[in-house]
């Protein structure tokens, strides 16, 4: 049964992902994520059903708007797909777990913030606040079904610690990070707080260590100068997912325990 969770994870990670596309294209341009349906962008064609399957509609045709011929970006499939290995593979850390809605929206909404935020170099509030509000009912509905009440307590003080802490930094450098990202640290405190305090900090020092690694690359390879903005909602959204999935071995690891 474990497998077959999976596997059903994957299939609907992949069809969240086609939705996920249409989130990160019309949400920075403030424009509904319903209506209308999904078209080209170019030539503002309705697209067909069969033209919506995930990765097998693009490789299908061959990359190109079927109406118009202009190109759809690759990133759109591989939005899809791993959209699809991310839910597989919270699947397999979760199982069957009351916890496990809650982890499959943290996956898709960090997916869409990372693009949109390298895109865009903002964290919308059109996000995160869903974020927020599904994560705090989410968590409470499993923390009842596990009847562990005090887990709860934990997710709530893991946020307000996550949140105190990059609000502070943001106060003392606004350079450094943007008020996108500690909004959506309350979000990520939430999530780590279910986990246990030890995530709650790796989750913040590998977000940080990333950064500084990647932003180090960047500037010594000339594609970023030192005064260069580098968005670092990417880099929150790396460290709660290294968390999620490998957190519980690199604490043991750490502690030698």
């Amino acid at each position: 049964m474990h497998g077959v969770l999976v596997l059903m994870c994957g299939l609907f990670g992949l069809i969240i992902g086609s939705f996920l596309n249409v989130v990160i294209w019309r949400v920075p341009r403030k424009l509904s994520v319903v209506r209308p349906p999904s078209h080209c962008p170019q030539c503002e064609t309705p697209i067909r059903p069969i033209d919506n399957i995930p990765v097998v509609a693009w490789l299908a045709l061959r990359g190109k708007c079927r109406h118009c011929g202009n190109p759809i970006p690759v990133r759109y499939p591989l939005v899809e797909a791993g959209c699809g290995v991310l839910f597989a593979a919270v699947a397999a850390r979760f199982g069957s777990s009351w916890a496990l809605p809650a982890f499959l929206v943290l996956t898709a909404a960090l997916l869409a913030i990372s693009i949109i935020d390298l895109e865009h170099f903002i964290v919308p509030d059109r996000i995160t606040a869903p974020l927020t509000v599904s994560a705090l009912a989410l968590l409470g509905l499993a923390a009842a079904a596990d009847g562990d009440g005090w887990r709860y307590g934990r997710v709530l003080l893991g946020g307000l610690a996550f949140f105190a802490f990059l609000l502070l930094l943001n106060l003392l450098y606004p350079r450094g990070m943007g008020m996108g990202d500690v909004k959506l640290s309350f979000s990520l405190g939430l999530y780590l707080g279910w986990l246990g305090w030890g995530q709650v900090f790796l989750g913040g020092f590998l977000a940080f260590l990333l950064g500084a690694l990647v932003g180090v690359g960047l500037i010594a390879t000339g594609v970023k100068g030192r005064k260069d903005f580098v968005p670092f909602g990417p880099f929150l959204a790396a460290g709660t997912m290294i968390v999620l999935l490998w957190g519980e071995p690199i604490l043991r690891w750490y502690t030698g325990s």
